[in-house]
């Protein structure tokens, strides 16, 4: 029995310092979405466009805490309610539809302190988001 709870503690230890080395040693990443489209269009017709954007865009521009640019796209930080995350998931599900070049990246914190959506895409695609979306102020 001694024998036994040793061999556990032991295993526990080791399986311990694999997990720390993992981390340590850079292996521990996310797992990011691919794209199989590169084209830099909008699938909506102008009319549509601005119509999106007097609605819906402007309704998620108006509620964005904080936004970082990255290298390939933008960062934008929201509140993390109940009713913004259901803004959020209909804008994603809605968007794949017209701008299929996008990646979508959605963080949620448990607390309903904040989402993250990070919208990032081939070259070109930062001054999308930000000229034909319209989701990045310009103050």
């Amino acid at each position: 029995m001694k024998l036994a709870s040793k061999w556990r503690r032991f295993t526990l230890l080791a399986l311990a310092i694999g997990i720390l080395y993992h981390i340590s040693s850079g292996q521990a990443t996310s797992m990011k979405a691919t794209n199989q489209s590169n084209e830099l269009s909008c699938k909506l017709s102008s009319k549509k466009l601005v119509k999106r954007k007097m609605t819906v865009l402007n309704n998620l521009k108006n509620q964005v805490l904080e936004t970082k640019e990255l290298n390939n796209g933008y960062a934008f930080r929201f509140p993390g309610s109940d009713d913004v995350l259901d803004q959020l998931n209909e804008f994603i599900k809605s968007e794949r539809t017209c701008c299929d070049f996008f990646i979508y990246g959605l963080s949620i914190s448990g607390d309903k302190s904040e989402a993250w959506l990070e919208l990032t895409g081939p070259e070109g695609a930062k001054e999308f988001i930000s000229e034909e979306l319209g989701l990045v102020s310009s103050e």
